[in-house]
């Protein structure tokens, strides 16, 4: 039980710490459960789901009150109503393929070889969007063209590679588009609510026998509770340093952590 709890314990902090910054959360629960043998299997599908949630509700709880004047703002708000339409239009590419394409996804894709090479790409992708001289246009996520809204969507679907980064994915298309770093930071949150909910009420869709039967719930918690703390944490303080200090941080441990992988994956580990 001690054992599972401290797994527990290290699986949330993986999640939370890491959902919300460019570095592929997933792609480090895999690599947890490859190296560590931290693999969150071993409390079934229900524990998987659930410390996604907790990070899911850091963000919504940070967010509550934007997003009830959100709702409230579209009954009479024009730029909240475009906002709105933007976020879901960004949304719908990745909703379609993930559906589409789940089982391949799952199959195919989830590979620790996979997840160290886009690892390495993904830092050096990252430390070149980070450097260029792109002279942003827009500061303001309300103020992104919609086909914008489109590209960025369009973009995102390459996070469904395990290593590549929802995050990170939304960030540089959004760069690219001209969005300045914060803005794009912060627009990756808003795509990640509908984003993560939606993948989130897919799996507890899919495995809701075992989320019913409850097995293992003092160790779901904790992964749980830890996940949303770690998850509250990176979004409080995220924007406020990506504005000072930029991707760089991100771009080197993902370039590290996907070499020493590639390293002890060749070594046979």
């Amino acid at each position: 039980m001690t054992l599972d709890v401290i797994k527990a314990i290290i699986l949330g902090i993986i999640e939370g710490l890491t959902e919300f910054i460019p570095v592929s959360s997933t792609g480090h629960l895999l690599l947890a459960g490859h190296f560590l043998g931290f693999d969150d299997e071993d409390f079934g599908k229900a524990f998987d789901v659930l410390i996604q949630l907790g990070a899911i509700l850091a963000l919504l709880s940070i967010y509550f009150t934007r997003l009830w004047q959100l709702f409230l703002g579209m009954f009479h708000n024009r730029e909240d109503q475009r906002f709105v339409v933007g976020v879901l239009i960004a949304f719908f590419p990745a909703m379609v393929l993930g559906a589409l394409l789940y089982g391949i996804i799952k199959s195919v894709l989830f590979n620790v070889w996979i997840v160290c090479t886009m690892f390495v790409i993904g830092g050096f992708v990252l430390l070149w969007i980070d450097r260029i001289d792109l002279k942003p246009r827009y500061h303001d996520v309300k103020k992104f063209s919609l086909p914008m809204y489109l590209g960025i969507g369009v973009i995102q679907c390459l996070s469904m590679v395990p290593g590549v980064s929802r995050s990170g994915a939304s960030i540089v298309a959004a760069m690219l588009f001209g969005a300045d770093k914060r803005a794009a930071t912060e627009f990756s949150f808003w795509l990640a609510m509908p984003t993560m909910v939606g993948a989130f009420a897919f799996e507890a869709f899919k495995d809701r026998h075992e989320l019913a039967a409850g097995s293992n719930m003092m160790i779901i918690a904790i992964g749980f509770a830890v996940s949303f703390v770690c998850g509250w944490f990176v979004v409080k303080t995220l924007l406020g340093y990506v504005s000072r200090h930029g991707f760089a941080l991100f771009a080197w441990w993902r370039i590290i952590v996907g070499a020493l992988g590639l390293i002890a994956l060749a070594l046979g580990m």
